[in-house]
């Protein structure tokens, strides 16, 4: 169990640790290190996680890294303290890479803010952000992999089961991107229409 949960601290610290631009960044990032890389909960417990994180309050990457840290402990078969002891580390290892930048930065942050340098990097770093997000909607929507020196991409259909959920997904990217809706009306809206409709 000792093992399992040092593992889990520096597979977490180490996504903290490397993550730029927030949570919804962040899950590509978790998705390659505890589905693909340790293969501890499959992927469809990884959607179901991200839909729980999302829905519920916080930051979705930290949401991510508690119910992760819960599900790897039980499904080792260590018990629901364990879980909750996974939760916890998991929890706690992927903010305090932050922490201990945000600490770092402010003692030099008043030194390099009006550097030309410091400003180029801030700049730099925002299409990584933006591509890092789109891969995080990527790995829900398909998996790849290769086979045979040829890499082959399908459709994660546990995900997207039929046209009604092509439907919703459509309408809260539509609301989303043409009405500026807020991730909260469409969170809940989503839901709504996905209870009348199944």
């Amino acid at each position: 169990m000792t093992a399992l949960l040092g593992q889990l601290f520096f597979t977490f610290f180490f996504i903290g640790l490397f993550n730029f631009g927030g949570g919804g960044a962040m899950l590509s990032l978790i998705q390659g290190q505890v589905v693909t890389a340790h293969q501890w909960i499959t992927q469809a417990e990884f959607t179901d996680i991200v839909a729980i994180s999302q829905s519920t309050p916080g930051p979705i990457g930290i949401n991510c890294a508690t119910y992760v840290g819960y599900e790897v402990m039980a499904n080792a078969g260590f018990g629901q303290w364990a879980g909750v002891l996974g939760s916890t580390l998991a929890t706690l290892a992927i903010v305090l890479p932050s922490f201990i930048v945000f600490f770092l930065i402010i003692k030099v942050f008043n030194k390099f803010h009006e550097s030309r340098t410091f400003a180029d990097t801030m700049r730099a770093l925002r299409p990584a952000v933006a591509g890092l997000i789109g891969a995080a909607a990527l790995v829900l929507i398909f998996r790849t992999g290769w086979t045979s020196g040829r890499l082959q991409v399908r459709l994660l259909t546990e995900n997207f089961p039929d046209w009604k959920a092509w439907a919703i997904f459509a309408a809260a990217f539509g609301l989303g991107f043409t009405k500026k809706a807020g991730p909260i009306a469409i969170i809940l809206g989503a839901g709504v229409l996905g209870l009348l409709i199944y």
